[in-house]
């Protein structure tokens, strides 16, 4: 098992970008706009990462992790799923792994920059829609879909329906750490 001298640490960078199309805020979004960004998403990651080291680079030396959640409308992520995936709709989360190929040699100093996991590009209207047609709340829903995300930028994979069943239950998984649960069976989505 990887066990680092000290916990490493995770720098998260917010973007809010949901809002580049105003309708989403007042009539998609409702009450709820403002309340996606104050989520303690910071804590989340952190919780996650302590919670997944055995997934992450096996080098002592990395001192801290770092990775970009987006948090968009639905025409950006349509975007990037047609320029990436070459699926011209719109989504839920993407995620861009930095790391999906072999990883470096670890290094031979501790290096104090942190190792960059990847972008987690989240909908946050797609997010509201589905939260709403289970019957259950956004940051719910935001927080499967970030770990689901997070999950990805480390390698894990759901290609088959064994694969997808492990990946459901370590997103569970690290739900409960933090508290959140998801009311509804994937099979249901």
């Amino acid at each position: 098992m990887y066990s680092p001298p000290v916990p490493p640490r995770l720098e998260l960078i917010l973007q809010d970008c949901y809002g580049l199309n105003p309708k989403d805020h007042l009539t998609v979004l409702g009450e709820n706009a403002y309340s996606v960004l104050s989520l303690p998403w910071e804590p989340w990651f952190q919780e996650w990462l302590q919670s997944s080291l055995d997934d992450l680079p096996p080098s002592a030396q990395v001192l801290a992790y770092e990775l970009t959640l987006r948090l968009t409308n639905d025409e950006e992520i349509e975007e990037l799923n047609a320029q990436y995936r070459g699926l011209k709709e719109p989504t839920d989360v993407l995620s861009f792994a930095c790391l999906e190929s072999d990883y470096p040699p670890p290094p031979l100093e501790v290096d104090p920059d942190p190792l960059y996991l990847g972008d987690i590009v989240i909908s946050v209207p797609t997010a509201y829609r589905q939260a709403q047609e289970g019957g259950y709340d956004l940051s719910i829903e935001l927080s499967w879909l970030a770990v689901h995300g997070f999950l990805h930028l480390l390698g894990w994979d759901h290609p088959d329906e064994d694969s997808l069943n492990r990946m459901v239950n370590q997103q569970a998984k690290l739900l409960k750490q933090v508290g959140a649960t998801l009311p509804l069976s994937w099979e249901n989505r």
